[in-house]
C-alpha cells in the first residue's frame, strides 16, 4: 500500500489540533485558495476552552457574492473583533502554563496588524504557529482549483461539522476540573497548555 506524502488543507483560523497533526505528518503541504468559501467552518472560526466551556471565535467577513473564491474573501473591521478575540484568549489561557511564553508573538495579530484578506491573515498566523512549534513546515498556496488530486490526501472538506474527528488523547487544560477534557480545540489550547511539548504531542 502506497503511503501518501502530500496533503491538501483548507485555509483555517487558529486551526484545530487535528489540522496540525495532519500538517506534521506530511512532507508536502498545499493550501487551497481557489475553492468557494464554506460557511460555518474553520476557515473563519475556531474553538477555544473558555471559563464557561467551549467557546467559539468567529472572524467577521465583508458582504460577498454567494460563491466567492476563498482568496477573495475580505475581513470586516466594522466591529472590534480583534480586541474581543484577544480578550477571550487572555481570559481562557492567562492561567495556563505557557501563555506568557507566546503572547508577545501572537498579540500583534490582534492589537496591531490588519489584513485585508482572510487567507493572508490565516496564513501568517499559521506560519507563526508552525515556527514556534518548530515544525519546519511550509504550506504552498494552490495556483488554481482542481476537483480531483491523485496521490494526495484531500482534506478540504474534512473539518466541516458533518465530519467526525478521530479520538484524541488528553492533556491538561485550564478549566478541565470544571467541564472535563474537550478534544480538538484550536492549536492555541495545546500550545498554551503544553508549550514545547506540544510538538511531540502532534507527532505521536
Amino acid at each position: 500500500m502506497q503511503i501518501l506524502k502530500t496533503v491538501l488543507l483548507p485555509s483555517a483560523y487558529l486551526p484545530p489540533i487535528f489540522y496540525f497533526k495532519k500538517l506534521t505528518a506530511y512532507d508536502h503541504l498545499f493550501l487551497e485558495l481557489h475553492e468557494h468559501f464554506q460557511k460555518q467552518t474553520i476557515r473563519n472560526r475556531t474553538f477555544i476552552y473558555g471559563p464557561n466551556g467551549k467557546q467559539l471565535l468567529v472572524i467577521p467577513l465583508k458582504s460577498r457574492k454567494e460563491r466567492t473564491i476563498m482568496k477573495d474573501i475580505r475581513i470586516s473591521y466594522t466591529d472590534p473583533w480583534q480586541k474581543l478575540h484577544w480578550r477571550s484568549l487572555e481570559s481562557a489561557y492567562r492561567r495556563s502554563a505557557y501563555f506568557e511564553f507566546y503572547e508577545d508573538e501572537l498579540k500583534p495579530f490582534y492589537m496591531e496588524q490588519k489584513f485585508t484578506f482572510l487567507v493572508d491573515f490565516n496564513a501568517a498566523l499559521t506560519d507563526l504557529l508552525t515556527t514556534v512549534l518548530k515544525l519546519n513546515k511550509t504550506l504552498i498556496p494552490t495556483s488554481d482549483y482542481q476537483k480531483l488530486l491523485p496521490e494526495c490526501e484531500d482534506l478540504r472538506n474534512a473539518f466541516s461539522p458533518r465530519h467526525s474527528i478521530p479520538k484524541q488523547r488528553s492533556y491538561p487544560q485550564v478549566f478541565e476540573n470544571k467541564f472535563g477534557f474537550i478534544p480538538d480545540l484550536s492549536i492555541a489550547d495545546l500550545l498554551f497548555s503544553q508549550g514545547p511539548e506540544a510538538t511531540d504531542f502532534l507527532s505521536a
